[in-house]
């Protein structure tokens, strides 16, 4: 109902709008109270670069920020992540992530950015507690956000945002009668505007010189009990899974590479996967694929034939040189306060 509410047509669409209206007025009223100091954001004594989205599900903002993390350590640059930990519950907060956090104290994205980049990474509700936790344990140049673009109690030097080049914004509305976590208008006063997938020529004829296309280019199905790596073409009857917020990208992907899809399964985003569950899911020795996403979750009680699909996003040296641009200037005016 929520997909054909928010990017489709449903008559139930006019219920929520005095809804939207109120929580549209009040994170403007909230972010206002920032800009003028009334509430106070902590700025960090690094860099912090922020990676966020103006509406809510999966727009490709994890995959982005791998590859801006090897992008800047090719650059020599110590680089550390903090996270929500949307769907983790830690025994204490700060939580500094190591080999034996799991998805269930950290969250699916922490430890997903954590097994494919090994870089320094915490979680708190308070993501200026996970700054500080990491700078109190390690040299770092510049610090990530997954996802923390409406967190305004952390101070941000860049605002980067990550926009799904097929679904866009929507009606356009705030939650709960759209997407929305903020108006497209926002985009304005970000840095750099990043779309996952097709290029849209508006927001590209509107902000010229700060907008770019990324595209998630799978690698190879890898085996989540031996860690086998194999081309995607040599799987057969398979039965695809997805618990992510939206699945139907992920199933796509596999049609648009011709895989031997028989059938697919989508759960609920962050869905907390058993074994009795996935073996009454994948049936008649089928092959289950799914998301990397979905196989950290899964690795304790993975089976023979279970495979998952990375994904990396491929994106325009220019992102790169902008972000070390602003990283300089940044440096450059703490130089001189």
């Amino acid at each position: 109902m929520i997909e054909k509410l928010w990017y489709g047509k449903n008559r139930l669409f006019w219920l929520f709008i005095p809804f939207s209206l109120l929580y549209g007025l009040i994170a403007i009223f909230r972010r206002f109270l920032y800009q003028v100091g009334i509430l106070k954001s902590w700025r960090s004594p690094v860099p912090v670069i922020v990676i966020g989205n103006l509406s809510v599900g999966g727009n490709g903002k994890t995959p982005l920020v791998i590859s801006l993390i090897e992008l800047l350590k090719q650059k020599g640059l110590q680089v550390g992540v903090v996270s929500r930990g949307y769907g983790g519950k830690a025994d204490n907060y700060p939580l500094i992530l190591d080999n034996t956090t799991t998805t269930e104290q950290a969250g699916d994205e922490p430890v997903l950015i954590y097994q494919r980049t090994s870089v320094p990474i915490a979680v708190s509700p308070y993501r200026s507690e996970a700054v500080q936790a990491l700078l109190k344990h390690y040299q770092l140049d510049v610090i990530l956000t997954d996802d923390g673009l409406q967190h305004y109690a952390l101070a941000r030097d860049i605002e980067v945002v990550v926009i799904d080049g097929k679904r866009l914004f929507g009606n356009g509305w705030w939650m709960p009668a759209g997407p929305m976590r903020e108006r497209e208008s926002r985009l304005k006063s970000v840095d750099l505007i990043v779309i996952n997938g097709d290029s849209v020529n508006n927001l590209a004829q509107q902000y010229p010189n700060k907008t770019f296309t990324m595209q998630l280019m799978p690698l190879y199905a890898v085996n989540l009990l031996t860690q086998e790596k194999r081309a995607l073409s040599s799987l057969s009857n398979i039965c695809a899974i997805a618990g992510i917020s939206n699945p139907k990208r992920f199933f796509d992907m596999l049609s648009k590479l011709q895989a031997d899809v028989v059938e697919t399964v989508s759960f609920a985003d962050h869905q907390k996967f058993t074994l009795p569950l996935l073996n009454n899911v994948a049936r008649n020795k089928q092959t289950l694929l799914m998301t990397e996403k979905d196989a950290v979750k899964c690795r304790q009680f993975a089976q023979q034939n279970w495979w998952y699909l990375p994904i990396d996003a491929v994106i325009p040296v220019q992102v790169i040189d902008q972000i070390c641009l602003l990283l300089a200037k940044t440096k450059s005016q703490e130089k001189k306060k």
